[in-house]
């Protein structure tokens, strides 16, 4: 979805065109996961309260008829329409921008950031380089893209099927591990880690089943990228650019799960690098912005730093703010609003993102064991802690190998990184899932 922006009051304030169909895939910020929508919606409604100006949303109208109460109710108009169709869409937000006077534009997933940018373009509004934009949505454009900008990243290749796999796996040199990724697709859906060759064709198939995201039906790129497997601790971080200059935001520190399935589950903020890591790790997610046409908006950069060096590898990154509630833990360490300076940035404003406080947030998610039915979740309240189940008992949990299997998290803030983790640490251990 689209989200368009406009004044409130009588005072010049802008208006927003927010786009927020974050519904890609199985259930995260873009398929039926209500949680997921509700989570990226929140942020940009609160942002949007802050600066003064009105949101507005472009989407198909079965999609907003769908919607919750209170993100119909947040939303100013709602220009219906059908993002699948490039010409009709165009021309429908076009109209809709100019008869409700929208001053920005601003997808919210990362398969509409070529969509957005040709809409920006064409009403002349800041926006991002509509060259490069698919290259933030598509990771074999995307490769291309840190190749040419001489930006650290995995060596990868890609394959149609699994013979093509071992044929270009070998050719490339990428090794064992190997990571096995849609082309087109997030959330880890479809990502896996394959140790050797047996399992190859079995991962390559699953990367390609996401041939259209739903609910939208947009056509999808169902090749599968095969990626060199980097070894390290894993970083996140996002940088806001405005008029194509980049503003730097916090390093976060991320934990996965080990194994074939790699889901996030947890985030640190701040990640405790030393500072002269932090400011390259920074300097890196900077140029992957810039070289995926990232101009006026923000991008969520994942980056890998291989043991005994100092040079961060970038995994991917996306134009959109970042999922996993990390608006929530940056802005609880450091007084940031990420969605506030992302607003600020699509409306050609200088953002701010200087840190008002030096505290610490950690998140951690609740997985379980196996799919089933949720019978049961009990999470302990602790002082400098709050949570949120996602599911409701009798609900159908799916088997843990992406991100749609969280089934509640708890956040903790408290004085240091180390203090915030172990507190969310703790709340998690003591934590009960019951699935059946």
């Amino acid at each position: 979805m689209f989200s368009f922006v406009r004044p409130i009051a009588a005072t010049p304030a802008p208006r927003l065109c927010w786009r927020n169909d974050n519904r890609g895939g199985p259930a995260r910020a873009g398929s039926a996961g209500g949680r997921a929508d509700g989570e990226r919606g929140a942020f940009p409604r609160q942002a949007a309260g802050r600066l003064g100006v009105r949101l507005f949303a472009a989407t198909h109208k079965d999609i907003h008829d769908g919607y919750p109460d209170w993100l119909r109710a947040a939303l100013a108009g709602v220009c219906a329409t059908d993002l699948t169709d490039v010409p009709r869409a165009l021309g429908d937000m076009e109209e809709f921008c100019r008869r409700h006077g929208i001053a920005a534009v601003a997808p919210c997933f990362e398969l509409f950031t070529p969509l957005a940018a040709l809409l920006a373009e064409r009403t002349g509004l800041p926006g991002n380089d509509p060259r490069l934009a698919r290259a933030a949505r598509n990771k074999i454009l995307m490769g291309e893209a840190f190749a040419a900008a001489g930006i650290p990243a995995p060596r990868w290749a890609v394959a149609h099927d699994g013979a093509e796999a071992h044929r270009a796996a070998g050719a490339h040199g990428l090794g064992w591990p190997l990571v096995v990724k849609p082309a087109e697709q997030g959330g880890s859906w479809g990502v896996s880690v394959v140790d050797g060759p047996d399992r190859l064709a079995e991962a390559v198939g699953a990367a390609r089943q996401y041939t259209h995201a739903h609910p939208h039906g947009l056509e999808l790129d169902s090749r599968a990228l095969l990626q060199e497997y980097v070894a390290g601790d894993e970083y996140s971080c996002d940088t806001v650019v405005a008029d194509g200059v980049a503003y730097p935001l916090p390093v976060v520190a991320k934990d996965t799960t080990e194994g074939r399935y790699r889901i996030e589950t947890g985030h640190t903020c701040p990640s405790g690098l030393p500072a002269p890591l932090v400011r390259k790790v920074q300097h890196t997610a900077a140029r992957a912005a810039l070289a995926v046409g990232v101009r006026n908006g923000i991008a969520h950069t994942e980056l890998k730093i291989p043991p005994g060096t100092q040079t961060p590898y970038v995994i991917e990154t996306g134009a959109r703010l970042p999922g996993d509630n990390l608006c929530e833990v940056v802005e609880a360490a450091t007084g940031v609003s990420e969605a506030v300076a992302h607003l600020q940035a699509v409306l050609g404003l200088v953002p701010d993102t200087a840190a008002s406080r030096t505290d610490a947030a950690s998140i951690r998610f609740l997985l379980p064991e196996h799919g089933g039915v949720l019978r049961q979740v009990v999470i302990p309240d602790l002082p400098g802690t709050h949570s949120e189940v996602h599911l409701r008992p009798g609900e159908v949990v799916p088997e843990p190998a992406d991100s749609t299997c969280r089934i509640g998290h708890v956040v903790a803030r408290a004085e240091t990184a180390d203090r915030a983790r172990g507190l969310a640490d703790r709340v998690a251990a003591r934590s009960r899932v019951e699935v059946g």
